[in-house]
This record gives structure tokens, C-alpha cells and sequence, in this order.
């Protein structure tokens, strides 16, 4: 379950084992359950949070999601910009997304969007995002050359490409957002917790909407 530079890095050229000893189970399937104290959900990561949306919005949702993780692409790709003109764009929802690699490569993607974003933050969350739109072609057994590339539609050289991966700050901040997950009770992905309660599976805009609606009066 430990997160270490080398192991990031080693995936790159193969795609590895499970950070986890035992797998972790990607489930499909939504429920929910009692939701945790809020001190709980204080941003883990020295590195802050990836936010989208108003802090004065009366929903809050955080994703835990993990780069490598089909179900999470798939939220991303075709539930997510509907929930982002519907709900974020309008000022309903502060969407939050934190890392919880469930494997060495997730782990490694997840530190290069971090990078991408170090001179503008905004750039994480667009890396994230294309990262989970192409997901089906660096999710392969030599992914090195195609996330090069993919780095390089966002400004990140080669040099600064490997210069992600020496700066130890990044790996230890996902990390802890995925250490955060664990206490949460997250063991699988993507688990969301709107205004504190947990549903886990990938959700799709119907059933985000039945329960963002009562939240918000409407």
C-alpha cells in the first residue's frame, strides 16, 4: 500500500502490480452511507485541492478517483460535463477531485497532472482531464512514450517531463490524499461524497440529479 518514487517511475515503462496487497474491487454499482465528521474531509494534500465550482455553493462533492480506473474515464467523459454545466457552472456545486491511485501507473499519472499544474493550477485539472479522455491508449504495457506525449499537448517537455518524477512533494501529496480515502472508508473507485455522504460507483447524471435536487430545494 505504499506510494514510493521508484515504484511510480517503474511504472512507466510496464504497467505493475497493485500498490494493494490483495486487489481492490472496482464496482459499478452506487450506494450510500452515513457520512464521516466534516474535519474529516480537510484538504490531506500539502499540495491543496483540485477544485471546480464556488466556495459559496451549497453542494459539495468530492471525487476520489484513480487515473487508471475505466469506470472513473467513463464519469469523466460522458456524466461529468453534464454535471459541470448543470450544477457547476451555475453555482450550485463545488466539485473536488483528490487522487486514490489503486495501481503504480495511476499513482504515476496522477503525479504528472500535479506537475502540469505547478506554474498554473488550472492545468491539473485540464491534464486530468485529458489523461482520462485518452485513457485507452497510455493504459498499456509500454505507456512512457504515448503519456510523453500527452505531456506535450500541455507544454511539459522532455526534460520537465522527467523532472516530475524527481520531486518528491508530488508523490507524497497524492499520497496523502490517498491515505485520507483509506480513513474514509474508499476502497474502490470512483467513490463520491456529496455533502458528506458517501455513493460509491460511477454515477451517472440521472442519478446525480435525484440527489443533488432535494439538496438544493428544487
Amino acid at each position: 500500500m505504499i506510494l514510493t518514487r521508484r515504484r511510480a517511475l517503474a511504472a512507466l515503462p510496464l504497467a505493475g502490480a497493485s500498490l494493494f496487497g490483495t486487489p481492490l474491487v472496482l464496482s459499478g454499482s452506487a450506494w450510500a452511507q452515513k457520512a464521516p465528521a466534516a474535519a474529516d474531509f480537510a484538504p490531506a494534500s500539502p499540495l491543496g485541492d483540485i477544485v471546480l465550482g464556488s466556495d459559496k455553493a451549497p453542494v459539495t462533492i468530492i471525487e476520489f478517483a484513480s487515473m487508471t480506473c475505466s469506470h472513473c474515464a467513463n464519469f469523466a467523459t460522458v456524466t461529468f460535463p453534464k454535471l459541470k454545466t448543470a450544477f457547476i457552472d451555475t453555482g450550485k456545486v463545488r466539485y473536488i477531485f483528490r487522487e486514490f491511485p489503486l495501481d503504480d501507473l495511476a499513482a504515476a499519472t496522477a503525479v504528472l497532472a500535479r506537475c502540469a499544474g505547478k506554474a498554473d493550477g488550472t492545468r491539473t485539472f485540464a491534464m486530468i482531464e485529458t489523461l482520462f479522455a485518452s485513457q485507452k491508449d497510455w493504459v498499456v504495457q509500454q505507456p512512457l512514450q504515448p503519456l510523453k506525449n500527452i505531456a506535450k499537448q500541455v507544454g511539459i517537455g522532455e526534460q520537465a517531463f522527467e523532472a516530475c518524477f524527481a520531486d518528491k512533494a508530488l508523490l507524497e501529496g497524492v499520497k496523502a490524499n490517498q491515505q485520507q480515502g483509506i480513513k474514509l472508508g474508499v476502497n474502490s473507485t470512483p467513490t463520491f461524497f456529496i455533502n458528506g455522504t458517501m455513493h460509491r460507483g460511477d454515477l451517472g447524471f440521472e442519478e446525480i440529479e435525484k440527489v443533488l435536487k432535494p439538496m438544493l430545494g428544487e
